[in-house]
């Protein structure tokens, strides 16, 4: 499967979920979209988690400098 974008890969699975979900899909063709759907599902995963490890907050300092932290998820 050829790289795709986040917001194509997402389209994608959106619309495999639509049709799985309306059920009159053959078993065989139920399978490959199932397939597909999970490779678009890890490729989105990973594209979450590398835009994740890039996100950093800045904040200032008591001296008024700006520093870069590393992102860190609410524990909520």
């Amino acid at each position: 499967m050829a790289e795709k974008k986040f917001e194509a890969a997402l389209a994608r699975l959106e619309e495999i979920v639509q049709v799985l979900e309306q059920g009159d899909t053959p078993l065989e063709q139920s399978l490959k979209l199932y397939e597909e759907g999970i490779k678009l599902s890890r490729l989105c995963n990973k594209r979450l988690d590398e835009a994740e490890r890039k996100v950093e907050i800045l904040l200032k300092d008591k001296a008024g400098n700006i520093t870069a932290e590393p992102f860190e998820e609410d524990e909520a």
